[in-house]
């Protein structure tokens, strides 16, 4: 298993929509970026990437390239997933936190957990989201930004298959003589 962690801000301006966990919430300011500025999910897509040892998401999403001006970051976090199963990774959870003053994000977590599982074609119950406070601290807590942090764990699918193996009486697949389907 291989465990990754992400961390992601923007700084709140006007004249923006607010998108977190691919949820438009309304609220007076958005977040500054390049794509939607979604925090939660490029903060998740860090953790993932990182997990499987392919970078970050400026490697494979860089804010120098106009394709992804305005992309939502849901279209991208599927992008992560599916390079994730094209390296043979599968991701056994995802733990989220959104670190803002304000609004209140109570009321939009469960879809943002939902957005999340269907982008990435995991179940909901692997994909928790939190959202605190800085206690008025620091500048999520003034309300200049937002930020994100996240966690996941990962797990490739050569490691189940010998370990599946293993349990068959095999001792390794690398340089066994047995056939195996």
């Amino acid at each position: 298993m291989r465990v990754g962690m992400g961390y992601d801000v923007h700084k709140l301006v006007e004249n923006r929509d607010l998108i977190l966990g691919g949820i438009k919430i309304p609220f007076e300011k958005g977040l500054l970026g390049h794509s939607d500025a979604d925090v939660l999910l490029h903060a998740i897509m860090d953790a993932l990437l990182g997990a499987a040892a392919l970078g970050d998401i400026g490697k494979h999403f860089p804010d120098t390239d106009d394709k992804y001006k305005g992309a939502s970051s849901i279209e991208l976090l599927k992008q992560v997933g599916k390079r994730l199963d094209d390296e043979c990774y599968m991701i056994e959870n995802i733990d989220a936190t959104i670190i803002a003053q304000k609004p209140k994000m109570r009321e939009y977590i469960a879809d943002m957990e939902k957005n999340i599982a269907e982008a990435l074609g995991i179940e909901k119950n692997q994909v928790n989201v939190k959202a605190t406070t800085e206690e008025g601290l620091g500048f999520t807590g003034t309300g200049e930004g937002i930020s994100s942090q996240a966690i996941c764990a990962v797990s490739s699918m050569y490691d189940h298959m010998s370990e599946n193996l293993a349990q068959s009486g095999c001792s390794s697949c690398k340089g066994c003589s047995r056939q195996h389907n």
